[in-house]
């Protein structure tokens, strides 16, 4: 018995895979981990957690076995998994630590193992239909999933994960009838165009995101704000909501409103991705929206926002959401008058996402890369929120 770590059958180290990682990290179980990738991969993203101690090591420095400073920050009787960009490094890593007699495997497929983790969990709405919120801990992003009698909707789908979309469309009974976005992603490459592949499913984009150039090679429809689109026998109400890009839409089915990149459940949008000239312009409009569009709806609405970072509190479910009320209670930026929230936004914004000049012209239909160029195009955080120092509470 290996209590569902992986090993190879030969002689080499033992490899986890990064599901069962995930698994013993969400079991709240001590993990360990040695991340041998180099000090500015590591800075850029890394796997975090409550219970979860890191060390940063890289591997070329560890070519010749293992040194007596590493050797110290090391636990001994705890399980060790060493980790890398792919998995190759850290085999390495991993053997050579077992020289030392120490207990460990290592990760395999590495950070890009990690990228492929994808989770499915349903929120507890008040309403005849189902939504599933997936959520991809690399990176951050959640897409949704709406199923309403025999049709489906995906709002932000990650075009990596298509097939778990259409897996769990036929398994909850029902066809896809739109793939839609809030607006042009800048962090991760969108499913929507590879979705509508599927007979009678439709992509939707937001008038205003699509006037950004938009030059896809299959038909799409565009929404605007007051415009509603049905799904079995529950509407999607369309909100324009802009201000993180001037395309920037929410969908509001029931009491659920799925903000995008507007509103989080810990932060606000950055303002800088679409026109980096114009943030301050743009940080007063997502300030007029907030306060004009999101605020003004009833208390109990709950908010699926598209990303969470390290600083979300997920749900007892595991899921991230909040109520309006909640986040009002909760979030300092909520209750700022105009000049405070322009500053503070503009003040301390996060590096912007890798690639994501690259990222909004593959959305619009300007670049094509393959699914894999794609995937490499989007590995790391999302850096899509404000800075969420001093936002709540």
């Amino acid at each position: 018995m290996n209590d569902g770590i992986a090993t190879d059958t030969d002689d080499s180290v033992e490899s986890i895979t990064a599901e069962e990682l995930k698994e013993r990290i969400d079991s709240g179980e001590d993990v360990f981990l040695l991340d041998a990738r180099a000090e500015s991969e590591f800075e850029e993203w890394h796997i975090d957690g409550e219970n979860v101690d890191i060390v940063n090591y890289p591997y070329f420095k560890l070519l010749d076995g293992i040194p007596d400073e590493l050797l110290a920050e090391l636990p001994e009787g705890q399980k060790i998994t060493a980790l890398c960009a792919k998995g190759g490094s850290s085999e390495m890593v991993a053997e050579n630590l077992e020289d030392e007699g120490y207990d460990v495997n290592h990760l395999d497929s590495g950070m890009k193992g990690w990228a492929r983790v994808y989770e499915y969990t349903e929120l507890d709405i008040g309403f005849d239909a189902t939504i599933a919120q997936y959520q991809r801990p690399s990176s951050g992003c959640l897409a949704y999933l709406i199923v309403s009698g025999d049709e489906a909707a995906v709002i932000d789908p990650l075009r990596a994960f298509t097939a778990e979309y259409m897996q769990d469309v036929r398994t909850l009974g029902a066809d896809l009838r739109y793939a839609l976005d809030t607006h042009i992603h800048a962090d991760h490459v969108s499913g929507i165009r590879t979705l509508t592949e599927q007979p009678d499913a439709t992509a939707v984009l937001p008038t205003p995101a699509a006037n950004r150039g938009v030059e896809y090679d299959l038909p799409y429809e565009t929404v605007a704000n007051g415009d509603t689109l049905t799904v079995g026998d529950v509407e999607i109400e369309v909100i324009h909501t802009p201000g993180h890009t001037t395309g920037m839409t929410a969908y509001k089915v029931g009491n659920v409103l799925f903000t995008g990149d507007g509103l989080f459940t810990e932060s606000v949008a950055r303002p800088d991705l679409e026109d980096p000239e114009a943030a301050k312009n743009a940080a007063r409009t997502l300030y007029e929206t907030l306060r004009e569009k999101i605020l003004a709806l009833p208390d109990d609405t709950i908010v699926a926002p598209a990303h969470f970072s390290n600083a979300a509190t997920p749900n007892d479910d595991g899921t991230y959401t909040a109520t309006l009320g909640e986040l009002k209670v909760l979030m300092d930026a909520l209750s700022m008058n105009e000049d405070e929230f322009v500053d503070f936004i503009v003040s301390d914004m996060p590096p912007r996402p890798a690639n994501y000049e690259e990222i909004i012209a593959t959305n619009l239909g300007q670049q094509s890369p393959d699914d894999e160029e794609a995937f490499e195009l989007e590995l790391g955080p999302n850096n899509c929120a404000a800075s969420e120092e001093a936002l709540t509470n």
